[in-house]
């Protein structure tokens, strides 16, 4: 044996013992993550129906196990404990309590998108209209408005006001209320007629007043909006994705400022005072966060440093003080339901 071809053959078995031993640790890996999202799983409809009782969250699954993309629930008392699995799989989930509102993709040839209203018991009510990529998705306090917001042809979120959405508001029994960048848009006593306008992120004052997020020329505004007028006014400028407090006094959202392109900054307004108080947590949040109460707001982040694709939800205190600290694991798109 030449001495090249011993040197190619200890190189070969170097890189397959390197090799060997990476997967080995992918894989040991992997099991341990497996085995710490099946611990948090209590897939069966006794368990279920008993967290649908009490005070629950609601939310995507991003376990790495058969329950990736179900929807879950687990309650408030102890919400990274035990989680109780649906047999809805979905994009984006809302609920308030007895219904819940699902955004899903359907992979295919063509990938296609549906909205459905889910009944109490996870099974499909009915079909709602839904055009483009899902996005945001939220119910009315009372249960009879339905909001659903998408990105239309995949254009990117990077850029506020330059890209193209659809947010629908209708009724969950399938009743049309309308598009809402068809309603009339009022900015500094102006109204802006202008093509590139786009309305997103709608959050239910009751069954006719709301708030979202208006854009238009590289701009972004808070607005308030009737649905019985179809018009909306702009209260101030870089609001994203508003999320309207138990209360009713205050909006969270998430605010550009002179962060790079792509980032934001969560932040909550006061409707009463209009003062800004900018929240302890500084990561970039790209989500319409959800009150947890009135002094706490939750938000899915995708997990940093991990292995595998998933996310987890996080809490902060309302009102700047504190820290956030992370709430659930391996989840996304939380809901409250007391």
């Amino acid at each position: 044996m030449t001495l090249r071809l011993r040197v190619a053959l200890f190189a070969g078995v170097l890189v397959l013992a390197v090799l060997g031993g990476g997967g080995y640790v992918l894989l040991e890996r992997r099991a341990q993550d497996q085995a710490g999202a099946d611990a948090r799983v209590a897939a069966n409809p006794d368990g279920l129906s008993a967290m649908a009782r009490q005070p629950h969250l609601v939310f995507r699954s991003t376990a790495p196990d058969d329950g990736y993309g179900r929807v879950a629930l687990a309650p408030l008392s102890a919400p990274d404990g035990p989680r109780a699995l649906t047999s809805a799989k979905c994009d984006r989930i809302y609920a308030r309590a007895g219904e819940a509102i699902c955004l899903a993709s359907r992979k295919g040839l063509v990938t296609s998108y549906q909205t459905t209203l889910l009944n109490s018991d996870w099974t499909p009510r009915r079909d709602l209209p839904l055009t483009g990529v899902p996005s945001r998705a939220r119910l009315s306090r009372d249960g009879s408005l339905v909001a659903t917001t998408t990105f239309v042809f995949g254009d990117s979120y990077a850029t506020p006001g330059q890209f193209s959405t659809r947010t629908m508001v209708s009724r969950v029994d399938g009743t049309m209320v309308g598009d809402i960048e068809q309603f009339v848009l009022v900015v500094n006593g102006r109204t802006v007629t202008d093509a590139d306008r786009n309305l997103w992120g709608v959050t239910f004052a009751d069954d006719d007043r709301f708030y979202a997020t208006a854009a238009s020329g590289g701009r972004t505004w808070l607005v308030h909006g009737s649905l019985t007028a179809r018009r909306v006014t702009a209260l101030r400028e870089d609001v994203e994705c508003p999320s309207l407090s138990p209360d009713g006094t205050r909006v969270a959202f998430k605010k550009h400022g002179d962060l790079p392109s792509g980032r934001w900054r969560l932040a909550v307004y006061d409707l009463r005072t209009g003062k800004e108080t900018l929240l302890a947590e500084e990561r970039s949040v790209d989500d319409q966060v959800e009150w947890l109460d009135d002094d706490q707001v939750i938000y899915g982040l995708p997990r940093s440093g991990s292995t595998r694709a998933t996310s987890d939800v996080w809490v902060v205190p309302a009102g700047g003080g504190g820290a956030a600290r992370l709430l659930v694991h391996d989840a996304w798109s939380p809901a409250v339901v007391r």
